[in-house]
C-alpha cells in the first residue's frame, strides 16, 4: 500500500513536471518566435526565450516561497 502511494505521488510529480515544462515551452515559443523555424533563431528570439524561461521561474519560485510562507504562519 505505502509503496503504490509512494509511486503514485511520484508519477503525479513527474506529470506535473512535464505539464509546466509543456506550458512554458508553448508560451515563451509563441511569444518569443516571430519568424520561420530553421536551424538558427532569428536575431532577439534566443535572448527572448532565455528571458522568458528565466521570468516564468522566477515567478514561479516566487510563488512556491509565498505559499510556503503563509502555510508556516
Amino acid at each position: 500500500q505505502k509503496e503504490l502511494a509512494t509511486f503514485l505521488e511520484k508519477e503525479q510529480t513527474q506529470a506535473k513536471l512535464h505539464s509546466t515544462v509543456h506550458s512554458l515551452t508553448t508560451m515563451c515559443w509563441d511569444k518569443c518566435i516571430t519568424s520561420t523555424p530553421s536551424t538558427r533563431f532569428a536575431r532577439g528570439e534566443e535572448s527572448c526565450l532565455n528571458h522568458c524561461v528565466d521570468r516564468f521561474l522566477d515567478t514561479s519560485i516566487f510563488l512556491v516561497k509565498q505559499i510556503q510562507d503563509r502555510r508556516d504562519q
